[in-house]
């Protein structure tokens, strides 16, 4: 059996201000790197085999930040586990949308990436990273989207609810049968 943890990335300025991170590439706050070290003082005690990230700035650091305190590594920067893009909607705040294209901004097309179009390039990466890591334990640095999408996919109508928070950690387990979902958005490692 191989296992995926899902690792949404810690905090960052823009997550504060409500404004869409897509793919650009914003640093963690010092929220972000103090979550991304209590996560990586809970991970230390699991046993985890490899870790990947998606190459930008804020999973990246909260890889980092795990790998050396949970002695994983090195991280492998994957440009395929990148944030879902908003088009020109990416570093806007609602109010600006709001503002731009008015109060029926979400029927214009912005050039969203579409979740088809985001499953495949972020599924396509997964498959290759499970291709080499089968049946081992790997650690996935990743965006809210971008996991979000990914497990709804393989989960169906067995999705959890709830939106991911920071540095939370989601467990994807393939099995003969499909994919399970033994633990999702968990945060025990934040307090409450």
């Amino acid at each position: 059996m191989t296992t995926i943890g899902l690792i949404r990335h810690g905090t960052t300025d823009w997550n504060v201000t409500g404004r869409l991170q897509g793919q650009n590439d914003i640093p963690l706050n010092e929220a972000g790197r103090w979550q991304a070290v209590r996560l990586a003082e809970r991970l230390r005690r699991e046993r985890w085999d490899a870790i990947a990230s998606s190459d930008l700035a804020r999973a990246r650091e909260t890889a980092d930040i795990v790998a050396e305190a949970a002695g994983i590594g090195p991280v492998r920067l994957e440009a395929g586990l990148r944030e879902r893009t908003h088009g020109r909607l990416d570093g806007t705040t609602l109010e600006e949308r709001i503002a731009a294209w008015g109060p029926d901004w979400k029927e214009l097309d912005h050039g969203v990436e579409s979740d088809e179009l985001l499953f495949a390039r972020g599924y396509a990466c997964i498959e290759k990273l499970l291709r080499e890591f089968e049946g081992r334990r790997l650690l996935v640095v990743s965006h809210g989207a971008f996991i979000g999408v990914v497990m709804e996919r393989l989960l169906g109508p067995r999705m959890p609810d709830g939106l991911l928070r920071n540095t939370s950690v989601s467990i994807l387990e393939r099995t003969n049968d499909g994919w399970l979902c033994p633990l999702y958005n968990c945060t025990s490692h934040l307090p409450a």
